[in-house]
């Protein structure tokens, strides 16, 4: 689905007119964050966001994977596997499932890291934990009470913020705003603009730490595009984002296309790609994500192979603080679990 434009404007006729059926769905989503969940028995790191669409979910998740493995910790991904049709729990297989049996996030990450996907993110803990886990890493579910979560952090996009501020339908956030803020641990704020700004002082009033992050290309993606005209296709939560990200690096962005989040690209569209880049000269890009999605998809050209993915990493400006936040929080869950 893509996001309707007046969740993005400050004020719309269309928003007012919704605000009735936002105040009973925020209603409900306010509620059912007050309910009580599953205790995994280790620590759960859990990234979410206020809001529905794109911020950085899964490069934080990959990021903070990086951490805690440099702190000898083995974290294991708790993805709802969105987009996919196995309910789980079940472990994510990079050379046996494709992104329709177990969506596209989930796939990606599990070529570096453990991923277990389950409808039910309750029943998933047990199966991250026969895998050897000893931390879990919830990619989204911020909003869902069924797992205990020992820290919450939040992304925002510093140049999106959160829209007009509003509940859905009226506008993009997934809850009211006051009991998602009560409720966060962290806040990391991705790129630059300061459309977060107003939340990030209000946390920081209330002594949460805020991180500034920014997405990096991996240098071996710029290698394979330097010197090249792109034509570039997303289907992500943001792909302006994705494609200012090109631009800012340098890369020689000549044409773009975006596409809702998580589109499921048909056998006619990539060709209509291919075809459109052969004949222009142009080389293909897209973002890890959508590349996850074309692998081992029926009826897809062989040319699918020639699209060059566009990997970045997140980093941030103060890595102290990260790694002190992190390890924290890591200590204060196990205390707490010795003294119950």
């Amino acid at each position: 689905m893509r996001e309707p434009a007046f969740w993005h404007r400050p004020s719309s006729w269309k928003s007012h007119l919704l605000r009735p059926l936002a105040a009973l769905y925020g209603a409900v989503a306010a509620q059912r964050m007050r309910r009580g969940g599953l205790d995994a028995g280790i620590p759960v790191f859990c990234v979410g966001n206020y809001h529905v669409g794109g911020a950085g979910k899964t490069p934080t998740v990959l990021a903070l994977a990086a951490l805690l493995r440099e702190l000898d910790e083995l974290p294991v991904v708790l993805s709802r596997g969105y987009g996919g049709r196995l309910r789980g729990p079940v472990k994510v297989d990079p050379n046996g499932h494709t992104a329709a049996d177990v969506g596209d996030e989930p796939l990606m990450m599990a070529a570096t890291l453990p991923v277990v996907i389950a409808r039910d993110r309750a029943d998933g803990v047990a199966l991250a934990r026969a895998q050897g886990a000893s931390v879990i890493l919830m990619d989204d579910g911020f909003q869902n009470p069924s797992v205990v979560k020992d820290a919450s952090v939040i992304v925002i996009d510093g140049t999106r913020g959160l829209g007009n501020g509003r509940v859905i339908p009226a506008g993009p956030l997934r809850a009211p705003l006051p009991p998602q803020l009560a409720r966060t641990d962290a806040l990391i704020v991705v790129g630059d603009g300061d459309a977060a700004q107003e939340v990030a002082d209000e946390l920081v009033s209330r002594g949460t730490p805020v991180l500034a992050a920014h997405l990096r290309p991996d240098a071996v993606s710029l290698a394979a595009l330097r010197g090249k005209r792109v034509l570039a296709f997303a289907g992500i939560g943001d792909p302006e984002r994705f494609f200012g990200t090109l631009r800012s690096s340098g890369v020689d962005l000549v044409r773009c296309k975006a596409f809702t989040d998580h589109h499921p690209f048909t056998s006619g569209e990539i060709a209509e790609l291919v075809a459109e880049a052969a004949r222009d000269g142009l080389t293909l890009v897209t973002t890890e994500k959508d590349l996850a999605r074309l692998h081992g998809a029926d009826g897809l050209p062989a040319a699918v192979q020639a699209i060059v993915p566009f990997a970045v990493t997140l980093q941030f400006a103060d890595t102290a603080l990260l790694r002190r936040f992190v390890t924290d929080r890591l200590f204060e869950a196990r205390q707490r679990r010795l003294r119950t």
